[in-house]
């Protein structure tokens, strides 16, 4: 468990969720996963840290870029309990995850330039579609529905 200073400020649950953009729940969920973590109050309260604010900050900006929260997980099981991530920690992170930021900017920069001929195709033929199949990858993996990685 991490120490706990004097210094350390601690909120509500409704008052992180309020100031995250998040609701209450939210927490909860990222907290059964181990994403925060909470303390109990003698009423048994749940307050959080103040910079668990940074951490949700963190969690939200890698979601919107694709992120799994398990990838997540993974990258805060790697900072420090104690104290504040240094701009060096959130930069390691960032560069664990670069080369597959690029390969689904490429993707998607892809896909956006050919959306037009897609629709426009009417071919609807998932077999040998260069858009939406490319070399027919899904093929290899089976019958079934089946998704890009």
């Amino acid at each position: 468990m991490p120490q706990v200073h004097d210094d350390v400020v601690w909120l509500k649950p409704g008052q992180i969720a309020e100031r995250a953009g998040l609701a209450v729940s939210t927490l909860h969920y990222y907290e059964s996963l181990g994403l925060i973590q909470s303390r109990r109050t003698a009423g048994n309260r749940r307050e959080y840290r103040r910079d668990t604010l940074r951490v949700l900050a963190f969690i939200r900006a890698s979601q919107r870029v694709g992120i799994s929260l398990d990838r997540i997980k993974d990258a805060l099981d790697q900072l420090p309990d104690e104290g504040l991530p240094t701009k060096k920690e959130w930069a390691r992170i960032s560069r664990q995850w670069r080369d597959d930021l690029n390969d689904r900017i490429d993707h998607l920069t892809a896909l956006r330039d050919r959306f037009s001929d897609c629709i426009g195709c009417g071919c609807l033929s998932l077999k040998s579609c260069p858009y939406s199949n490319p070399d027919d990858i899904l093929g290899a993996k089976g019958q079934g529905a089946l998704r890009f990685p």
